[in-house]
């Protein structure tokens, strides 16, 4: 069976947003051994926006990210510069994946991003969606997006 991990840093603490992304591990267990792997987060002082800062925390973020990775897995980070697929295109992007790579891995980063060279190590850059969204919501709209995913790759009805 297909392992799939989502490494995020950082925790969700809003109770319906936990639900949610709950809700849809229990229906990836049709389908995928579905991982969350939580990296702990570098904080900054309230309203810090140096640069120098932010790129420190990433690299340190970076390190606790690149431990928990398998060796032998597709990497996929999602990230603003990422690129855009429809649900159908993400179900053929994790199929193809599935048929070659025995692990795959979802890279979320902090709200201040993913340090740009463990981007550079990844196979794939995704991105979500042009919109701004709470980062404590990509986890549960990445899980529901996934499920989808294996719902159109298997024919089953949940995909309009």
């Amino acid at each position: 069976m297909l392992s799939i991990s989502v490494i995020h840093v950082g925790d969700c603490k809003e109770d319906c947003l936990i639900q949610s992304e709950r809700e849809y591990c229990k229906r990836l267990k049709a389908f995928c051994d579905y991982n969350l792997i939580a990296i702990k987060d570098e904080r900054l002082p309230e309203n810090e926006d140096n640069a120098a800062l932010i790129e420190k925390a990433l690299k340190t973020e970076a390190v606790r990210i690149r431990q928990k990775i398998p060796k032998r897995c597709y990497k996929i980070a999602l990230c603003v510069e990422g690129r855009g697929l429809s649900s159908e295109g993400f179900a053929d992007l994790l199929n193809k994946t599935q048929q070659e790579h025995c692990d795959v891995v979802f890279i979320i980063g902090s709200s201040h991003g993913i340090d740009g060279r463990l981007k550079t190590e990844c196979d794939y850059l995704l991105s979500l969606s042009e919109m701004t969204f709470p980062h404590q919501m990509i986890r549960p709209i990445l899980a529901e997006q996934i499920y989808r995913a294996f719902t159109i790759i298997t024919g089953r009805k949940y995909h309009k």
